[in-house]
């Protein structure tokens, strides 16, 4: 990935690759659960909470890997299922399909999920017999022409007799190749045992792994294309759907219609019959039923969109709640405060939440009329059916069904523009002069 932060923690669709192969294997209820990482991987273990982690001390290959979890799987004679965290879109019903042939009479000691590319590279292939059973996973750099022509590949997802695992895995040599533990030596281990190993096949596509910026890309692009359709199945008009995209955890209600280019991070709910129009940014919000925001509207974590409420081109609403149908409809920003029903806030408003130190709460009442280009300097409170004069700085409570002004006293001061040296008066005044005549004799 050529960055400083570990693969698995890139994002895809908002959330960590690994929170989606936990989601997955999650939908299973295991017995238990955890993650193997390699020292120093400290933010990969606080990413996998509440899942525990063990450390594989030395890399030294996948067989290592799972041994390195002896210890959290003491005493456990289950199904072992290994899994892989940069393999965000493994579905829970192909997992149950692998568990369900590994328990099918007779029971083989290991199940592969195996999968057929349209480009088979650098994957290694899955050996098998003439009746179909599986005898062998070779990896690609150590298999022969032969081999490579296989087009049954391994996706390295496996479920194994748990009984069994770690017996198997003290018998894994290191690679000629490449000095590492090949878990996928373990089907030939178990072969050689008398064991019978068997394979289930899964989409390609669901099987993909990332492993650098334009696997990232693809992944990213796989999973929009999944999401759009997912939403517009589910009763939502996209009106462009190759512009808007989606994090892992949207939630669009029926009848939403979503304008082109709109953004969700994680955390957002839209409720029935919401709006977003074109260029809006959402992450961490409640849409209401029948709102409308946007064009060009930004929605911070905590806000909170009321039903019928309308928040407008160029508004920012952070940590705040817009009461059912109160409009926030130009230029403004809402930041820790209560906007209340029916209210209207006027274009170039500024919650001023923030003092440098401390961030305060400002309380808009309910049917409350907020002039335009209006400071209010938290912690304020307006009341009920109040009414603040445009261009004011509020620095007080104003009362329910009282006036709020703050405004200097207006003048004319007469001649001024003359007297700079301005206007059409100065201009006359600066005009060129005429040529005189020359007096004769």
């Amino acid at each position: 990935m050529q960055s400083d932060l570990p693969k698995v923690l890139h994002p895809l669709g908002g959330q960590p690759l690994i929170r989606h192969a936990l989601a997955a294997a999650s939908a299973l209820k295991p017995a238990r659960m955890g993650v193997v990482i390699g020292p120093g991987m400290e933010a990969v273990a606080a990413a996998v909470k509440p899942w525990p982690v063990v450390v594989q001390k030395t890399q030294a290959g996948t067989g290592d890997a799972v041994r390195a979890a002896k210890k959290l799987l003491s005493g456990f004679t289950g199904d072992v299922l290994i899994l892989f965290g940069d393999t965000p879109f493994l579905a829970p019903a192909t997992l149950r399909k692998l568990l369900a042939r590994r328990r099918a009479k007779p029971e083989p000691v290991a199940v592969v999920l195996g999968m057929r590319p349209e480009d088979p590279g650098e994957y290694g292939r899955l050996v098998t017999d003439a009746d179909g059973t599986l005898e062998a996973i070779v990896e690609y750099r150590e298999a022969n022409t032969r081999i490579r022509e296989i087009p049954l590949c391994n996706s390295g997802v496996m479920a194994i007799d748990g009984k069994q695992l770690f017996g198997l895995l003290n018998r894994i040599e290191k690679s000629r190749v490449k000095g590492e533990y090949y878990l996928t030596d373990l089907v030939a281990i178990a072969r050689k045992a008398g064991h019978a190993c068997a394979y289930v096949e899964g989409p390609a596509w669901e099987l993909l792994g990332v492993n650098d910026r334009a696997d990232l890309a693809e992944a990213e692009a796989l999973f929009q294309i999944e999401h759009r359709a997912a939403a517009m199945a589910g009763g939502a008009t996209l009106l462009d759907p190759t512009t808007v995209w989606f994090s892992f955890d949207t939630k669009l209600g029926k009848d939403v219609t979503i304008d082109p280019n709109v953004f969700f991070g994680p955390g957002v709910q839209v409720a029935d019959g919401a709006t977003i129009r074109a260029f809006s940014h959402i992450e961490g919000a409640k849409i209401g039923k029948g709102a409308i925001v946007g064009p060009f509207a930004r929605l911070r974590p905590g806000a909170v969109i009321g039903e019928n409420a309308h928040i407008g081109n160029f508004v920012e609403v952070k940590k705040s709640k817009i009461e059912a149908g109160a409009k926030v409809n130009h230029l403004t920003y809402i930041g820790d405060a209560l906007v209340g029903r029916d209210a209207n806030v006027g274009a170039g408003t500024i919650t001023c939440n923030y003092d440098g130190v401390t961030k305060s709460r400002t309380v808009i009442g309910k049917r409350a009329f907020i002039g335009s280009n209006t400071a209010l300097v938290a912690p304020v409170t307006i009341g009920n059916d109040a009414v603040i004069g445009a261009g004011s700085v509020i620095t007080k409570n104003v009362a329910a069904g009282a006036l709020g002004l703050s405004r200097a006293e207006a003048k004319e001061v007469k001649g001024w523009a003359r007297r700079q040296g301005k206007g059409a008066a100065a201009k006359k005044k600066t005009a060129a002069p005429g040529r005189k005549k020359k007096k004769k004799g």
